[in-house]
This record gives structure tokens, C-alpha cells and sequence, in this order.
């Protein structure tokens, strides 16, 4: 027993040596060596001289109890000390990177009560965004889209009395669509589809209105970095050309289609494009209000920030498959593909229609043929929800942070989830209660894809010189 407590007390002795050396090296500018049996004691050391001059007391005091219990487990093998992975949120890193700002430029001057401003404002701005999209999946399915025969910038007042509910009804009743699908509609059907319309449009307008005056707002405070002014001028420009693709996809509707036995109905080129352009307007709000409320991700040490760099290089090419099969709905959608085959996993009475290449030239079989259409949608559905399982399958014995692996696993269940909602979908020839969930559930798969290649980033290099080897709490 007595040889046992010198070893002790040689030990720490020799731990507090080199905790003091750590100390005067980086007070020199001098970083220790990398000795992995020390790393849990040099860290509390390697932050700037103000975190030192605040903290250093219960820094230490941490340091000794660590070395304490490390000591007593050597010498005491059947101590139960419990040793874990913290799992502490994503705004841990944010607040730390904040304290040490060397090598990190952040989007928002200010300090982090401007920091949490801006950033409530940009997610409020992608929520909006967010809300446009399900309500003009809405407007589609409910064929309100071509209600409205005219546009203006501005936008216009609606109609106010019965007479100017009758000049509008007259416009309309000159489209195609009134006088091959809609002949003899009643003007209380026509309110709607117009009302259904005039809101996707004026809350487009007011998304513009909402986003511009807060952005006046902290320029003139100067909470805004040029970075991100340029960043969000640009996001503000796409916005507002947003209203006119908008308005380019719905008089490709009402033009005479060219032939008799066509339904009258916008381009789906026109249409995938506004959807497209809508799904980048909401992903650089998105990311960009991450990027300013996390500047850095969550990372606690070297072997978590170089398992989630494997992790990213299987990330980014899942999520550009997610993309596209999202947009590939919007052809599915353009060319009312929804309807041409009720059934599932078979189309109709075969696994492959007969007619899915029978447009020449052969590109438009995949883009304008309601049968290969659909087919692809189906195709590129399935083959996303396989490599997510197979994402989540390599993924699972990588040491990354437990956040990253929580995300993960929300992905593999929101990716069935959504192919469940777009079978339903079919087999209930497309309502719009699920028709209009299920494009929800192809962003709200999207959103998930970008939190986890946001949360993927490389720190930067001021908060990899504080990181240990290895993450390892004692409690």
C-alpha cells in the first residue's frame, strides 16, 4: 500500500510538471508537444490569454480532478468511473468560437445579441419561403394557377364588388382552360380558384416586403458584413425574380395548346424552373442563417472532425440525388405524370409501359412523355431512399459527433416517410391534402440534407489547434 501512494503522488507530481510547462509554453507562444497521454490536460491551456485570465481557476481544478480520477483508474482497475461522449447542442461551438475569434470571420458584427437577431430573421425568411412552396403545390393542385389572366409588378387590389367579379370572369372565360376543362363553371367555383391565386401571389410580394425592411434595418446598425450583404442582395434579386418566372410559367397556360385533345396547362419546363428557383432561394436562406448562428461546427475533437470529413464525401453527392429527384416531381407535376398510372410497385399491368419512348426526338421522352415520367420519378425515388439506407449503413462505425449521428438517422426516416406519402399519393390519385405533404416532405428531406452538410464543415484553423485527439468527458 505505501508503494502504491508514492507511485501516486509521483504521478501527479510529474502531471503537475508538465501542466506548468503547458502553461508557460503557451503563455511564450510556444504550443507543447502533442503527448496523447496529456492532451486531456493541454487543452484547458490552449484557448487566448483573456479565456485564461477569466477561467483559469476552474480550468485547472478540472485538469487535477481529471488527473485524479485517470491515477486512481490506473492504480485501481475496479473503480467504476464512467467515461462518455458529450453531447452537447450545436450552439456549443458557436458561443466557444465567439470567446477565440482568431482565424473565424463572422457574418454579423454586433456581438450575439445581433447575431441571434439577424438569425431569427433569416430562418423566419426561409420558413416563409418555405410556406410559398407548399402553397403553390396547393395552388396546382386545386388547377387555381391559371385563374388569374393578367400581372402586374405591383401586384393589384382584388375584385371589390359583383361587377368587378364579372369583368374578371370574363377574362377568364376567353383562356383555354375555361372553354376546354372549366366550360360552364359558376362564378362562386371561379372565386375560389382565383382567391387561391391572388394569396399565392400577394404572399410571394409580401415575403419581399418582410425580408427588405429588416435587411434595411441592420445595414443602418451595421450588424451586416459586406459578405453577407452581397450574399443576401443576391438571395433578394432571385426573389424578386421569382415573380416573374412565376408569371412566365403561367402564360405558358394560357396559350391554345397545339392540338385539340390537349389539356391546357403551364410548360413543365416552366414549371421545374420555378420550383427550382425556389428551392435555391430557400437553401441559401437556410444556410446562410446556420452560417450565422453557428459559424463553427460541432466538433470536440480531431477524430470527430476527421470522421465527419469521411462522412461529407458521401454526403454531398446524396444530397445532390435529393435535389434532383425533388425537381424531377415538378416534370411529374407539369405533365399531370400523377394520373397516367394509379398502381404500385407495377404501372398499370406491366413494370414498364410500352409507350416510353415513343416521342422523337428521344430527350423528350424523359421530359415531356407522362409515361417515362413517371417512371424516372419512381426510379429516382427509390434510388434515393436506397443509397440514404446505404449512407446511414457506412456511416454507422465512423467516430463523428453524436449530433451528426442523430441527424442521420432523422434523414433514413424522413426518406421513407416521404416515399410512403409519394405511394399514397398515387393510389389515392393524387388529393391535394397528400399531394400537396408530400412536395412538404421533399423539402423538408432537402432541409435536412443541408443541416447535415452544414454541421459537416472543416472548423476553422483558430478552434482546431484547441481540439484534442480524442473526445473523452469524465464524470
Amino acid at each position: 500500500m505505501e508503494s502504491r501512494l508514492i507511485s501516486i503522488l509521483k504521478r501527479n507530481k510529474a502531471i503537475f510538471t508538465q501542466i506548468s510547462s503547458n502553461f508557460k509554453a503557451s503563455k511564450s507562444g510556444v504550443h507543447p508537444p502533442n503527448d496523447p497521454s496529456l492532451l486531456i490536460h493541454s487543452k484547458f491551456f490552449s484557448s487566448s490569454s483573456s479565456r485564461l485570465n477569466s477561467s483559469s481557476n476552474s480550468n485547472i481544478s478540472r485538469s487535477f480532478i481529471a488527473g485524479g480520477f485517470r491515477a486512481v483508474r490506473h492504480y485501481y482497475p475496479n473503480f467504476q468511473g464512467i467515461s462518455k461522449p458529450s453531447l452537447r447542442n450545436f450552439s456549443t461551438n458557436a458561443s466557444a468560437c465567439l470567446q477565440n475569434k482568431e482565424g473565424l470571420k463572422l457574418l454579423v458584427t454586433g456581438g450575439p445579441r445581433a447575431q441571434k437577431l439577424v438569425g431569427v430573421w433569416l430562418f423566419a425568411s426561409a420558413a416563409w419561403v418555405f410556406s410559398m412552396v407548399v402553397l403553390g403545390g396547393v395552388t396546382r393542385l386545386t388547377r387555381s394557377g391559371l385563374s388569374m389572366t393578367d400581372w402586374k409588378f405591383t401586384g393589384s387590389l382584388p375584385p371589390l364588388s359583383d361587377e368587378d367579379w364579372l369583368v374578371e370572369f370574363e377574362r377568364y372565360k376567353q383562356s383555354p382552360e375555361y372553354n376546354r376543362i372549366n366550360k360552364g363553371m359558376s362564378i362562386e367555383d371561379f372565386k375560389f380558384i382565383y382567391w387561391m391565386e391572388y394569396a399565392h401571389r400577394m404572399w410571394g410580394r409580401a415575403l419581399g416586403v418582410m425580408f427588405a425592411l429588416p435587411f434595411s434595418y441592420f445595414l443602418r446598425k451595421g450588424y451586416i458584413t459586406l459578405q453577407l450583404g452581397f450574399r443576401l442582395s443576391g438571395l433578394f434579386a432571385l426573389g424578386a425574380g421569382q415573380g416573374l418566372i412565376g408569371w412566365w410559367m403561367v402564360k405558358s397556360g394560357l396559350e391554345e395548346p397545339a392540338s385539340e385533345y390537349t389539356e391546357p396547362r403551364v410548360s413543365p419546363y416552366r414549371l421545374a424552373a420555378h420550383l427550382t428557383s425556389a428551392f435555391v432561394i430557400y437553401s441559401g436562406l437556410f444556410w446562410t442563417a446556420m452560417s450565422v448562428v453557428m459559424p463553427e461546427p460541432p466538433a470536440e475533437s480531431l477524430a470527430w472532425v476527421n470522421g465527419a470529413a469521411k462522412v461529407k464525401r458521401l454526403a454531398l453527392p446524396l444530397s445532390i440525388l435529393v435535389g434532383i429527384t425533388a425537381i424531377s416531381g415538378a416534370f411529374v407535376a407539369g405533365n399531370d405524370a400523377g394520373h397516367a398510372f394509379n398502381t404500385f410497385p407495377k404501372m398499370g399491368d406491366t413494370w414498364i409501359p410500352d409507350d416510353i419512348f415513343n416521342m422523337k426526338p428521344l430527350i423528350r421522352n424523359f421530359f415531356e412523355n407522362t409515361s417515362t415520367v413517371q417512371l424516372d420519378h419512381r426510379i429516382l425515388a427509390l434510388a434515393t431512399l436506397s443509397s440514404i439506407g446505404v449512407f446511414w449503413w457506412s456511416t454507422r462505425k465512423v467516430d463523428i459527433h453524436p449530433a451528426i449521428r442523430s441527424l442521420i438517422g432523422s434523414i433514413v426516416g424522413m426518406a421513407a416517410l416521404q416515399v410512403t406519402l409519394g405511394i399514397s399519393t398515387l393510389l389515392t390519385y393524387v388529393p391535394v391534402s397528400l399531394g400537396s405533404a408530400h412536395q412538404a416532405g421533399a423539402l423538408t428531406l432537402l432541409t435536412l440534407m443541408l443541416l447535415l452538410n452544414h454541421t459537416l464543415r472543416r472548423p476553422s484553423s483558430a478552434l482546431l489547434k484547441t481540439l484534442p485527439a480524442v473526445t473523452k468527458t469524465v464524470i
